[in-house]
């Protein structure tokens, strides 16, 4: 029997789920950490660009890994 490719191609959502949480985990605590050791310990004298990328590193990480266990969990999976 062939192999039958869903409404989206071939994705494997279980995979592509656990990557973008942990991408989006990963993203947040390098600005977490960053901004506590880096930016608040080790280097007191830093730009305000650098704690702004910092914090928006840990928004992005919160809304990546939300929007990729909505999307690829709970979505995609119940349109095909």
């Amino acid at each position: 029997m062939a192999h039958r490719a869903g409404r989206y191609g071939d994705l494997d959502y279980p995979t592509l789920t656990k990557y973008g949480f942990f991408l989006g985990l990963g993203m947040f605590l390098v600005g977490v950490v960053g901004e506590l050791l880096l930016a608040g310990i080790v280097l007191s004298d830093v730009p305000g660009w650098v704690h702004t990328l910092f914090f928006d590193m840990e928004a992005l990480g919160v809304v990546v890994a939300f929007l990729s266990v909505v999307v690829f969990g709970i979505v995609l999976p119940l349109t095909e």
